[in-house]
């Protein structure tokens, strides 16, 4: 009997390597303006056309075209664009630091600004982020002090978390920003959970939860759409396609035949496929989001397809698994650019006032890193006191571990 053809394996490949220039016609990319828009109690598959394209507001000119142009007003745009200037400055800021040796790791978010800064202006106070460890752009939108996330960042004595997270893993309660994990996924289902809990109590407040594609393929990803879909809980689940899981293409992660968005209405929920680097197209998808929650009408899904321009982290060198000039070379361009020029167009900003804003930005990110260093760096030493690994952990503390502290002498 004939046995037929051996069976091979497919293992994805990304299209582009170090020597070989990246073909970004994976990306499946659709025109500014050129998608449509949904009423936002539209049912779950009836935005299964809308994960097969891309939502986009900003054409090549700077111009806000189409059917998910926002209502959306000067000043705010103004305060998009200060936010992702200062995330960028701040971060490059920090990557010194830690080749410094003040901090033992840092991660960036180059290129993704405009995810968590447009983001964040569709939420309300009250509403509670489940970020992963790339969204530092939503405690600038929400104005968090530098200098606490920086104190965090070195690990010293006026620490916010007292040195017990790694740096850059921040829980600011009263911001609506909770406590990032280094377990991947495991914030989605928590985010989930935490907007049942607010339906349960007859709340007004909803859930955003985050996740880059690599993640995805966790299984804790899966549970939260379940439930997600299920419960209709009122959450909005944001997966973050930036191409890379550390040096892993993203079609590992299942997103080379089928978009991450597919995902969203294979699990019942309605789903975006959104162009992340497009402010505008941002905040509408985010605003849209956020209404259906509100309204009782369950969860979003939407896929952000930005671009990871930095490293996975201090501890990385994409020059070793992606071509080195990917990111100037990425159809969607630089977030902060493209808004820059649609302000400029409206006549709200110009050269000169960019010029001003960057050195006003970088003067005062340097100023609170002047401040956060006061306190002590990774360098110098100055850390939480012993005494603090003692703390917050039981109401009463047992005899065994005042003993154990009164031999330390703190």
């Amino acid at each position: 009997m004939s046995q037929g053809n051996p069976l091979s394996l497919h293992v994805p490949e990304p299209t582009g390597r170090p020597g070989c220039k990246t073909d970004f016609s994976y990306l499946q990319m659709s025109p500014a303006g050129a998608v449509r828009r949904p009423e936002v109690d539209v049912q779950f598959g009836d935005t299964a056309d809308l994960v097969t394209v891309l939502i986009r507001v900003l054409d090549d000119e700077g111009n806000a075209v189409g059917p998910w142009a926002p209502q959306i007003d000067t000043e705010q745009l103004r305060f998009g664009l200060r936010t992702m200037m200062k995330t960028r400055i701040f971060d490059a800021r920090m990557v010194i630091g830690q080749r410094q040796k003040k901090m033992s790791f840092y991660m960036t978010s180059l290129g993704e600004e405009a995810i968590g800064t447009a983001h964040a202006l569709a939420l309300k106070d009250g509403d509670m982020c489940f970020p992963t460890y790339r969204q530092q752009s939503l405690l600038m939108a929400r104005e968090y002090p530098m200098v606490d996330m920086i104190c965090q960042l070195l690990s010293n004595e006026r620490d916010p978390m007292k040195g017990r997270q790694l740096p850059v893993m921040y829980s600011v309660k009263d911001k609506g920003f909770f406590s990032i994990s280094g377990n991947l996924a495991t914030q989605v289902p928590q985010a989930v959970g935490w907007a049942m809990a607010s339906a349960i109590k007859g709340d007004t407040k909803i859930a955003s939860a985050w996740i880059g594609d690599g993640a995805t393929a966790e299984s804790d990803f899966n549970t939260a759409l379940t439930f997600a879909h299920v419960y209709r809980a009122p959450c909005i689940i944001n997966v973050v396609n930036n191409q890379w899981a550390i040096s892993t293409f993203q079609a590992i992660a299942g997103g080379e035949s089928v978009t991450f968005a597919a995902r969203g209405v294979g699990s019942g929920i309605a789903s975006l496929r959104v162009d992340g680097n497009d402010f505008l197209a941002v905040y509408a998808a985010s605003c849209w989001a956020a209404q259906r929650a509100r309204r009782n009408l369950g969860p979003t899904l939407i896929e952000w397809v930005t671009y990871r321009a930095g490293p996975h982290s201090t501890s990385d060198d994409p020059s070793r698994y992606r071509p080195s000039d990917d990111w100037s070379r990425f159809p969607l361009g630089d977030p902060i650019v493209r808004l820059r020029q649609h302000l400029t167009r409206l006549g709200a900003w110009s050269d000169e006032e960019h010029e001003r804003v960057q050195a006003e930005l970088e003067a005062e990110v340097i100023a609170a890193q002047k401040e956060a260093e006061q306190y002590g760096t990774l360098a110098d030493g100055r850390v939480p006191s012993a005494a603090s690994m003692f703390e917050d952990v039981y109401k009463d503390m047992p005899e065994h571990l005042r003993r154990q502290r009164q031999q330390l002498g703190v």
